[in-house]
C-alpha cells in the first residue's frame, strides 16, 4: 500500500504563492510518475502536474502553465508543487497521485492523498 499526504494550502490572495508537499510512505513511489490534480466544488478534478519517476518532463495543465512548477524529491519521497501568481479560478481541493507507471499517463493511478484546499481571494 502507498500512502499520500498533502499539506501546505491555505487562504491567500490574487497573486500570492504557495507551495505544496506530498509526502508518500509505505511502498516506494520514487519509480513511479506523480501527479497533482484539483477538483472545485461542483466540478470533476482535472489534471493540474505530472512529472516522470526521475523528475524529467514534467507536464502541465494549460490553466497554470508558466505559474506552477512541479517537482520531486526520491530520496525524501516527497513531491511539490510551487505555485505562483494565483488566480481565483485556482481555488480548489489539491490531491496528489501515484501514477501507475514511471511516466506520467493520460489516466492517474489508485493511490490518493485526502487533499489539501488552496482558496485564493480576489
Amino acid at each position: 500500500q502507498v500512502q499520500l499526504s498533502e499539506s501546505g494550502g491555505g487562504l491567500v490572495q490574487a497573486g500570492e504563492s504557495l507551495r505544496l508537499s506530498c509526502a508518500a510512505s509505505g511502498r516506494t513511489v520514487s519509480a513511479y510518475a506523480m501527479g497533482w490534480f484539483r477538483q472545485a466544488p461542483g466540478k470533476e478534478r482535472t489534471f493540474v502536474a505530472g512529472i516522470n519517476w526521475n523528475g524529467a518532463n514534467p507536464r502541465y495543465a494549460d490553466s497554470v502553465k508558466g505559474r506552477f512548477t512541479i517537482s520531486r524529491d526520491n530520496a525524501k519521497s516527497t513531491m511539490y508543487l510551487q505555485m505562483n501568481s494565483l488566480k481565483p479560478e485556482d481555488t480548489a481541493v489539491y490531491y496528489c497521485n501515484r501514477f501507475p507507471s514511471a511516466r506520467v499517463t493520460p489516466t492517474p493511478g489508485n493511490y490518493w492523498g485526502q487533499g489539501t484546499q488552496v482558496t485564493v481571494s480576489s
